[in-house]
């Protein structure tokens, strides 16, 4: 039967009233008085009847419960405990003090130390690059403060340069970088610096503006290294890079003049080697060529000496068993090595032409043409000549007839 319906009576359930049977929820009021009671109760609170001066019950402290304290002491001791727990992320170490001695340094995981304020760990990142500068100053990733205090420096040879460095370095060691100097970073740029001004106080100006960067980091970088092994600093210094080297801004025109004039010399110096490395081999060959024809020329000069020597001793030989036919032969040979290179006009004196024909221009051709060895080829010309003449020229001449020439070179 339905609460609503007539005869159930009044079963309202949000009403207040209904007698025995009222299923309303509970009062919040009394569910807080319950709880406090049962705190109460828990750490030594409660009623304590007796007769007071008006005769009626009151309310006061009781003893305390030591069951209550117990757990207390037990949370708070469990939270102490808990509190120990730490989680080393990886690229980083822990290094554990106790009283703020060193105990041990934690590698990446969970670990437990005993609770502050025993023991603390104090974690370091070991995997990050760091980096410093000496001579300027980062104002954004894009802009750069010279700092002159620290990059004006002096070279050897009495001059002025602005140098500007940047080291990068990682923690190798997390308990020296945090035990063995106060602020590590600070200590390794007064190093960097000092080691920077040692290196660069001996060279020459010009050793460091130009060719000698990367001797000067290098120089720089094994001075820093050795310096932070013998201080045990726990930093391992990975790079370290020149920015820029430049000399006073008051002299940089001049320095600039001075520089196209050295890059003006080093241009002609490699244009002359270049023409030395091109005519020095071409006359090396060429010497060689002619101490080649010396040779051969000595050689070829001795051997027809030698043979010249051998011919006239068999000569004489022979000369000395028949002398008038040796003369003979000599002199036969000799007009024919003379003839043979001369050119020649043979006439035949019996024909009865008047005037005689010279061939000059092929005598004059011959003769500048006739320094070979050899004869060549007869040439016969019939010419007809017509014509008075003297009777000198008759006389000599003969009677008319052809006049047979040839020419022999």
């Amino acid at each position: 039967m339905a609460w609503n319906e007539p005869g159930g009576g009044n079963r309202d359930p949000w009403s207040s009233g209904g007698g025995r049977n009222n299923q309303g929820p509970p009062d919040l009021d009394e569910v807080i008085r319950k709880l406090r009671q049962r705190l109460e109760g828990l750490f030594g609170g409660g009623r304590r009847g007796g007769n007071g001066a008006q005769g009626g019950e009151g309310r006061g402290p009781g003893k305390p419960n030591a069951k209550g304290i117990g757990i207390i002491i037990g949370l708070v001791f469990a939270g102490w405990v808990l509190s120990g727990i730490y989680i080393i992320d990886e690229g980083t170490r822990g290094v554990v003090t106790r009283f703020g001695a060193y105990q041990q340094t934690a590698v990446p995981g969970p670990h437990w130390h005993l609770p502050y304020p025993i023991e603390a760990v104090q974690t370091v990142d070991v995997s990050t690059r760091r980096r410093i500068t000496v001579g300027y100053q980062a104002v954004s990733p894009q802009q750069t403060r010279p700092v002159l205090s620290e990059a004006l420096m002096l070279t050897e040879d009495e001059n002025i340069v602005n140098v500007q460095l940047a080291v990068q370095y990682q923690v190798s060691d997390a308990a020296q970088f945090i035990f063995e100097f106060v602020d590590p970073q600070q200590t390794l740029k007064e190093l960097t610096e000092s080691a920077l001004r040692e290196v660069v106080g001996k060279r020459r100006m010009e050793f460091v503006l130009t060719e000698g960067r990367a001797e000067v980091a290098q120089q720089t970088r094994d001075l820093i290294t050795s310096v932070l092994e013998e201080y045990d600093a726990g930093i391992e210094v990975v790079e370290v890079v020149i920015q820029d080297v430049q000399p006073p801004e008051q002299v940089q025109d001049a320095f600039e003049d001075a520089i196209k004039a050295r890059e003006d010399r080093e241009r002609l110096i490699n244009q002359a080697e270049a023409y030395r490395n091109e005519v020095i081999p071409r006359a090396e060959g060429e010497a060689a060529r002619i101490r080649e024809d010396a040779q051969a020329y000595l050689a070829r000069i001795v051997q027809r000496a030698q043979g010249d020597a051998s011919r006239f001793t068999q000569q004489l030989a022979e000369y000395q068993k028949a002398p008038q036919v040796t003369r003979s032969r000599l002199y036969l040979d000799t007009m024919e090595r003379v003839l043979s290179r001369s050119g020649k006009v043979l006439i035949d004196n019996k024909s009865s032409q008047q005037l005689m024909y010279l061939p000059l221009d092929r005598m004059l051709r011959g003769s500048g043409t006739g320094t070979g060895t050899g004869n060549s080829d007869s040439t016969q010309m019939n010419n007809s000549l017509s014509g008075s003449g003297s009777s000198q020229t008759q006389s000599s001449a003969g009677t008319a007839g052809t006049l047979r020439m040839r020419e022999t070179r």
